[in-house]
């Protein structure tokens, strides 16, 4: 038993990088070996500002990305609300006896306009 789960963990340690975020980057201080605590804008109050180091990336941009949050929508859970803007085109696909009806729809995206 003890052999199968080391080489499952060994299986896993190759995908896995380990992350290490230093005072600075984005990072006010280090609270444990994987807890970083953020400085986040006064409209994310409601939000932990503790994070694990997995909810983290680093950001390899040369000047930081800022979206205005006054545009971006979100449900009392702090989610992204992600709504239709239009339906762009529309197909039906026919699979044996069953009509499968396809349409394309351009979104409003936290990253721009997106179409699925």
């Amino acid at each position: 038993m003890q052999a199968a789960r080391d080489r499952q963990k060994s299986y896993a340690d190759l995908k896995r990088k380990p992350m290490e975020f230093q005072v600075g980057d984005k990072v006010l201080e280090r609270v444990r070996d994987v807890a970083y605590k953020r400085d986040l804008p006064e409209e994310l109050s409601r939000v932990h500002n503790t994070f694990h180091v997995f909810d983290l990336k680093k950001c390899h941009a040369d000047e930081p990305l800022a979206v205005p949050l006054d545009a971006l929508h979100l449900d009392d859970k702090l989610h992204f609300m992600e709504e239709p803007v239009e339906i762009v085109n529309r197909e039906v696909k026919w699979l044996k006896h069953s009509r499968i009806p396809l349409v394309k729809v351009r979104w409003n995206s936290k990253r721009g306009p997106e179409f699925t």
